[in-house]
């Protein structure tokens, strides 16, 4: 069984930082590609970053320069660290595990407000 558990979230103020971590289950992790998403009120689910199991990484224009995508294959753990955040990162933010299309978490609140 898939399991995914993000954390780490919270609220910050613009321009200050965040990490998020996934703790995952269920799966060949070393294998897996795994991706961070994030879904703001009102809008559609998007994709922020991904890490193949070999450390091939990609960003949002959104978030490129700002976030870094990480992993640790002992842990199982993928992480996102977040700097120089504003207000428009708000969201619920996601991990997933690419071959598993229906499996979700239960996400990490970002909130970004003075």
């Amino acid at each position: 069984q898939v399991r995914l558990v993000e954390s780490g979230g919270g609220l910050v103020q613009p321009g200050g930082s965040l990490k998020l971590s996934c703790a995952t289950s269920g799966f060949i992790f070393v294998l897996e590609k795994m991706a961070w998403y994030r879904q703001a009120p009102g809008k559609a689910r998007e994709l922020v970053a991904s890490i193949t199991g070999r450390l091939a990484t990609t960003y949002s224009d959104s978030v490129k320069g700002r976030f870094t995508i990480s992993r640790d294959n002992a842990r199982e753990t993928v992480y996102l660290q977040m700097n120089d955040l504003n207000v428009e990162d708000t969201a619920v933010y996601y991990c997933h595990a690419e071959s598993y299309v229906l499996e979700w978490g239960q996400g990490t609140q970002v909130t970004v407000s003075s």
